[in-house]
């Protein structure tokens, strides 16, 4: 091939999306607290949006009906003001927005709170150690993670501190022939039983058994059942093999389930006592209420303020002599920005009530009998009804709560595969689980339900379930198979 330039020509279709499209997407994405802040945001940014409080609103729309021939002029006094200043200078030199600064959001914020590691730190002090053993005390602590336990072994911990030990040493410049008093496994261990002596009872363990053990030995049941089961047969126990531990120790079977009980009964994760993870409140962007027998479906945006357009910055707007070029340009943007703005957060509430309106009359058994009811539902299936993308509709549903007689949801909990039934409805994949979840519940706790036992049942019923469906159904739900669940 001869190496050259030229040139072609070429027809071909692309697909751009507007900007403002893409905003438009993330305004249906966006839960209602995520909501407030970006139209915070906006107002910062867009001289021509104002935000107006509900009751402000209505205050408003009694004085124009009232005031009549004197408005007009009060509006023309308060309305002086220098907007060539404004627009060289910034847009905070406007009064009426400054009648708005004090009504921003402000989300909650947990305060500070003391975690496991601040709790051990404080018991260690209360202890008579020596400088050395409050070092090897401090480095335990830290190497239990948030759960209670300890995150390496005793051979690790010794290996560092006692490299440190010797980093130390280095930059103080020891004499060489003067020993180096590193620390031993024995003094390791025999810290680490220290720190296992702490609140709360079973921090440090290296493993679910040993957690275990030391919470019996702090309570005083070293002698006791429970703790030999947990010693000396931990995996016969975790596999519920009762016949196998009743021969081993020579004592009953209901015996042993009894010890099991109350080994059940511990903490397998005691550090979450003090654990710091802050509790994150859901807000419900909708709200479905039943009045006199019927469903009805409300936005929860009474504390979102409404947008509208700023009638100072309107006037500027008109006065098309006053400004060209650059002004005129930027005037004309925001215009356009604030008016498409307004329009999309109606959108956005329109969009949400005809979804949730659709699920309202789609799921009225549920929220009449309960989640056993439950119809299955696609997001296609909205898409259609409402004539709207699918993608639309995810947007819309992903990350949103409602609040319904039967608590607050998810949105995405209406939405599930079906199964078939012999009466040729279908039934939710979560509908069954609730099913399967109940009749775990009422069974008889000598004769567990199998997975073909519950299979049985559910095709009575008319619900055509295979056995490996059950399985997993069962699985998702936390629920031990007919053997673990066994009792004598």
């Amino acid at each position: 091939m001869k190496a050259g330039l030229n040139q072609t020509t070429q027809l071909k279709q692309e697909l751009k999306i507007n900007p403002r499209l893409y905003q438009a997407m993330d305004l249906l994405y966006m839960p209602l607290l995520d909501l407030q802040q970006h139209l915070k945001q906006e107002l910062e940014t867009n001289p021509f949006l104002e935000l107006v409080d509900p009751e402000e609103e209505e205050e408003e729309e009694s004085t124009e009906t009232d005031q009549t021939a004197e408005e007009p002029k009060q509006e023309e006094t308060k309305d002086e003001i220098d907007w060539e200043e404004i627009l060289l200078e910034g847009f905070d030199t406007g009064g009426r927005r400054e009648e708005h600064e004090e009504k921003e959001y402000y989300e909650p914020v947990a305060a500070a709170t003391r975690d496991l590691s601040d709790h051990l730190v404080d018991q260690i002090a209360l202890l008579d150690l020596s400088p050395r053993e409050l070092v090897l005390a401090e480095e335990f602590v830290g190497n239990i993670n948030d759960e209670g336990y300890l995150v390496c072994s005793v051979q690790e911990i010794v290996d560092g501190v006692n490299h440190e030990l010797s980093r130390l040493a280095e930059e103080t410049g020891r004499d060489e022939g003067e020993p180096l008093p590193l620390y031993t496994p024995a003094e390791a261990e025999a810290m680490l039983a220290r720190i296992q002596d702490l609140e709360p009872p079973g921090v440090g363990a290296r493993d679910l058994r040993e957690c275990l053990m030391l919470q019996l030995r702090q309570a005083g049941f070293e002698q006791s059942v429970p703790y030999r089961l947990v010693r000396d047969c931990f995996d016969e126990l975790i596999n519920h093999r009762w016949s196998e531990i009743s021969k081993r120790f020579a004592i009953s079977q209901t015996d042993v389930q009894r010890a099991a009980d109350e080994i059940a009964k511990l903490d397998p994760k005691p550090g979450l006592v003090y654990s710091s993870a802050s509790d994150n409140y859901i807000t419900p962007d909708l709200v479905v209420d039943k009045i006199d027998g019927q469903y009805h479906v409300f936005l929860n945006d009474a504390n979102l303020p409404r947008l509208k357009l700023s009638r100072a910055y309107q006037e500027i707007a008109r006065d098309k002599k006053k400004f060209d070029g650059e002004s005129k340009e930027f005037i004309s943007n925001k215009l356009n920005s604030a008016n498409w703005m307004i329009q999309a957060i109606e959108q956005r509430r329109q969009t949400m009530l005809k979804v949730m309106n659709y699920i309202v009359d789609r799921q009225r058994d549920f929220f009449e009998r309960g989640v056993q009811y439950l119809k299955p539902l696609t997001l296609r299936e909205v898409a259609e009804v409402i004539n709207m993308h699918e993608s639309t509709v995810s947007r819309v549903t992903n990350e949103k709560f409602v609040q319904t007689p039967r608590g607050v949801l998810p949105l995405k909990f209406f939405f599930s595969s079906g199964l078939s039934t012999a009466g040729g409805e279908d039934v939710s994949a979560r509908g069954i689980k609730a099913q399967i979840q109940k009749l775990v519940e009422d069974e008889d706790s000598k004769h567990p339900l199998t997975d073909q036992a519950i299979v049985n049942i559910l095709k009575d019923g008319g619900v055509q379930i295979a056995r490996r469906t059950v399985a997993k159904y069962r699985d998702q739900l936390g629920v031990l198979s007919a053997r673990m669940r066994k009792r004598v």
